[in-house]
C-alpha cells in the first residue's frame, strides 16, 4: 500500500533507510547492499530524492572520494516523513546503519546497560579511534557477541571500550581526555538512561 503511495518499493526502502537514521550517511553500493536492489533503480531514486531535497549528499567525505547520502533533517517535510517511516519506539538522530529501538533492544540483553555511544566507523564524519563505547555492567560473553554482529552487519572490525557507568560518570565529571575527545567528534548516544550525556552536550567539531 506505502509502495503505491510513494510510487517506488526503492523509494520506500531508501526512505526507510534513511529517515530511521539521521545523521548517518551511506555511499550507493552500501545502499544496495541494506535495501536489496538493483544499483540502477537506487541510483535513480536517489537523484529524485535529492532534487526535491528529502536527502542531501556530500562529495568530499572521505578520501576515497565516495559520494555519501543521508537524510535532509531540515527538509520541509521531514516530520511527517519520519512519523511515517520510522520504525516503532526508534529514538530521533540515531546514527547507526541500524534502527534504533533494534540496537536498543539488543543492547539492554547485554546487563545494566546506561550508556551506549557510537562514534568512528558507525557515525560519518566521527574522527574517533573508538567505534563503540558501553558504560555499565554487562555480560562479556554477551558485549562479544553483540559486538560481532555490529561487525558482520557493517563489514567492518569495530573497536570497542567497557567501562563501569562509575567510571565513566566520573572521568565525565572530571573532563578526562579520552570522554572528551569521544564527545567532541561526531557521535550518537544510542542508549543514555540517566540523561547525562543531554545535560553535558559538547559540540561536535
Amino acid at each position: 500500500m506505502i509502495d503505491a503511495l510513494f510510487g517506488s518499493k526503492t523509494r520506500v526502502k531508501l526512505l526507510h533507510l534513511f529517515l530511521n537514521n539521521p545523521g548517518r550517511a551511506f555511499y550507493v553500493r552500501e545502499i544496495t547492499r541494506k535495501i536489496d536492489e538493483q544499483i540502477n533503480s537506487v541510483r535513480r531514486e536517489l537523484a529524485n530524492m535529492l532534487s526535491i531535497g528529502v536527502i542531501q549528499s556530500d562529495e568530499n567525505s572521505d578520501n576515497s572520494n565516495k559520494l555519501y547520502y543521508e537524510v535532509n533533517t531540515h527538509y520541509t517535510f521531514y516530520e511527517p516523513l519520519r512519523l511515517i517511516f520510522a520504525d516503532k519506539g526508534s529514538k530521533d538522530h540515531v546514527g547507526s546503519a541500524l534502527a534504533a529501538n533494534d540496537v536498543v533492544k539488543r543492547a539492554s540483553s547485554l546487563g545494566d546497560v546506561r550508556i551506549v555511544l557510537f562514534a568512528g566507523q558507525l557515525v560519518h564524519g566521527s574522527n574517533s579511534s573508538v567505534d563503540v563505547v558501553i558504560a555499565g555492567d554487562v555480560n562479556k560473553s554477551s558485549l562479544k557477541r553483540f559486538i560481532k554482529e555490529l561487525e558482520s552487519e557493517e563489514s567492518k572490525t569495530l573497536t570497542y571500550t567497557l567501562l563501569s557507568y562509575e567510571d565513566f560518570y566520573y572521568r565525565l565529571s572530571i573532563k578526562d581526555k579520552f570522554v572528551m575527545e569521544l564527545l567532541s567528534t561526531k557521535h550518537t548516544a544510542i542508549v543514555d538512561s540517566e540523561q547525562i550525556l543531554s545535560t553535558n552536550v559538547i559540540k561536535a567539531r
